[in-house]
């Protein structure tokens, strides 16, 4: 209104530009506003036994500006929270989803000081042990002999000791994030996992769809309308090239070093049809082959970004969370936060070349 009353008396000329003076206006303080946080899809790959029989590997939503109350409740972060990884899981404590803290989901401990070096098969146990007695007695409480239970609350804790991560971020808003956080607090937690239509890509697919409406859709050529890790990864990535002002930032998470078995590759269903089958399939039913080979081709054939930065959360104090990962190729719009290191997948930093942006300083 002031800048109307400004130009006003310039006649027809002075109110449009007090227009498009306003519409300036308007239009800085939208990306102000959508610079708020970030929601990713993480992509996690499949390891031993489990990836031999299920190549998909498993999908999780990571949010920067949204922490756990609890396992089974969302709230905002403070500041120098990392924020929160979330999912679907199959019988765990009855529940559909729970919400992990970054820094234990990854590496189930509390702080970056704590995060080993390497891992072997018994450090695992015994840190997500003592983290599950200090934190997650509710969804997987002690034996009537206080011993460890068994069941898939492992899945909640040390995710990088047993794989490889990839992210596919995408900007949010603050109102996005409070709206998210209060659907997930009033809606029942109750588990409705199943592996054909409710599994955790389908969990991952429809929270990213809360923030961007239909971006990631089921694929009902390539994984035959079933959701995959993959296809939900790609979704977003495809989505995103038709909206950049998404903002899609991809980073790596690499599997911490040691003796456990490297993890490798997740793979869509028509994918791991063709890689493992491909020869009994084809003398026994050629067409059929190429039926499946046509429909990968088309419409699942992605593979992880090359280029994807490295996130290691070890090397520095964690400040602030991570709502942007700046790329290389554009170092003069580069901000230096020191939540976590980061280097280009393979090689080293170019001086100023890879950093994080925003957080919750």
């Amino acid at each position: 209104m002031r800048v109307q009353a400004k130009y006003r008396r310039f006649g027809t000329h002075g109110e449009g530009v007090a227009r498009w003076l306003t519409a300036v206006l308007c239009a800085v303080l939208m990306v102000a506003g959508t610079a708020w946080g970030s929601v990713a899809v993480l992509l996690e790959q499949p390891y031993g036994k489990l990836g031999i029989f299920d190549p998909a590997g498993h999908s999780a939503i990571y949010l920067d500006h949204v922490c756990a109350a609890s396992p089974v409740e969302l709230r905002a972060c403070r500041p120098g929270e990392l924020g929160v990884v979330v999912s679907r899981y199959d019988g765990i404590g009855g529940y559909d989803w729970l919400a992990m803290p970054l820094m234990a989901y990854l590496y189930a401990v509390d702080s970056a000081s704590e995060i080993p070096l390497t891992m072997d098969r018994v450090g695992e146990v015994k840190l997500r042990d003592e983290y599950r007695r200090a934190h997650l007695e509710m969804v997987a409480p002690d034996l009537p002999d206080e011993k460890m239970p068994d069941g898939n609350w492992y899945e909640l804790v040390g995710a990088a000791y047993d794989r490889s991560i990839y992210g596919f971020s995408v900007r949010t808003t603050e109102e996005q994030d409070a709206r998210l956080i209060a659907e997930f607090n009033d809606r029942k937690n109750v588990s409705r996992y199943n592996g054909f239509s409710a599994n955790c890509a389908d969990f991952s697919r429809v929270t990213i769809n809360r923030f961007y409406p239909h971006a990631v859709r089921r694929n009902f050529i390539a994984d035959w309308g079933m959701t995959s890790p993959k296809s939900v990864a790609r979704g977003v990535a495809h989505y995103s090239k038709k909206h950049p002002e998404a903002g899609l930032q991809v980073f790596m998470i690499p599997q911490v070093k040691g003796t456990l078995p490297r993890s490798h590759s997740a793979q869509d269903l028509a994918e791991g049809i063709l890689k493992r089958y491909s020869v009994p399939l084809v003398v026994l039913s050629p067409a059929t082959t190429a039926a499946v080979f046509a429909a990968y081709v088309a419409h699942g054939r992605y593979s992880m970004p090359k280029d994807a930065v490295v996130l290691d959360v070890r090397n520095s104090s964690p400040m602030m969370l991570m709502s942007e990962v700046a790329a290389s190729s554009e170092p003069e719009k580069v901000v230096v936060a020191p939540v976590v290191s980061v280097k280009p997948a393979g090689g080293k930093v170019p001086v100023g070349a890879v950093v994080l942006v925003g957080g919750n300083d």
